[in-house]
């Protein structure tokens, strides 16, 4: 079928106007060309749509029915280009975004209010997530794109690095351990340990960090969120191994945190896409303002932002 536009636009305007000179004239084309486009569209369909002679257009009775069909092809046409250019304006639209609870409980909230300032019509989904979780809901769509760590090359995703965290310990500020500016892996063992979930990339590290000094981990809490461990700290029940991220979630008057004097605790946090997947402009907004608030100093302690990530 050879229909396009121009056609259903023509017959419109002539149904409307019943006069070949008036629609062509709204439409601004010449007469001719408006003349063409109906005989076109008559000819595709196989119908005569309007009855017409030297002084008047008159609609057929297949005319009278096919009006508000083409009206409302129209209409919905015109809202679904509407709709593109508010969603590539920015002034509407949605971003989903898979996060370490790290980076979801203090470096993502101050940079989405600060987002939809000037986007107010952009609506957020944040989706807590840890390790491998964060690769399956981008890989599946779930989301426009994680922040997170790669733990291993895959195929299915491109990885940009942001930036890269140290793991510090941290412990209740009444601790014996208050006054040491380092400790290290073999002093931590003696502790009672705190640590997160073997599903994260956090106890990843931690782990293959012990096996390299031949001492096996065993915590005697494990919990699923920084916040949870945190809480145990200040509760006296050990002593908690995070990245540097999750010390914004703690204003430290009742613990504290000093560096582990390993060159193994380190995480290299950035952002997780789909490979050959384009994001949305909204969600390509939003990244360049993550990336732009991460460039500003002390935004999160011990934070260093990779410059090739940027």
């Amino acid at each position: 079928m050879n229909l396009n536009l121009r056609h259903l636009e023509a017959f419109a305007a002539v149904a409307r106007l019943r006069s070949f000179t008036k629609a062509a004239r709204a439409l601004h084309v010449s007469q001719p060309s408006f003349t063409v486009q109906i005989k076109q569209l008559e000819e595709e369909l196989g119908v005569r749509l309007l009855d017409r002679n030297t002084r008047s257009v008159s609609l057929t009775q297949i005319g009278h029915e096919l009006v508000p069909v083409v009206e409302r092809l129209l209409r919905e046409l015109e809202g679904i280009v509407a709709s593109t250019r508010a969603l590539s304006s920015r002034s509407v639209g949605s971003v989903t975004i898979a996060a370490l609870p790290s980076v979801s409980s203090t470096l993502l909230p101050s940079v989405i209010a600060e987002f939809r300032k000037q986007f107010p019509g952009i609506r957020f989904r944040l989706r807590d997530a840890v390790g491998k979780r964060i690769i399956d809901l981008v890989t599946s769509d779930a989301v426009d794109f994680g922040v997170g760590s790669a733990e291993k090359d895959d195929a299915d995703v491109d990885f940009t690095a942001l930036f890269t965290d140290s793991m510090s310990a941290i412990f209740p500020a009444t601790s014996r351990l208050r006054r040491k500016k380092s400790i290290t892996l073999r002093e931590l063992a003696s502790e009672s340990l705190i640590l997160t979930d073997t599903e994260s990339t956090v106890r990843r590290i931690v782990d293959q960090a012990f096996a390299l000094i031949g001492i096996p981990v065993i915590p005697v809490q494990e919990v699923s969120y920084m916040a949870t461990a945190i809480g145990m700290v200040r509760a006296g029940l050990g002593v908690a191994i995070l990245p540097s991220s999750a010390l914004e979630l703690d204003e430290m008057r009742s613990s504290k945190a000093i560096p582990i004097d390993s060159n193994e605790l380190n995480r290299t946090v950035g952002i997780i896409q789909r490979r050959h997947r384009s994001l949305s402009p909204a969600a390509a907004a939003f990244l360049s303002t993550f990336r732009d608030t991460l460039r500003r100093p002390k935004i999160i302690r011990n934070l260093e932002v990779q410059q090739d990530g940027t």
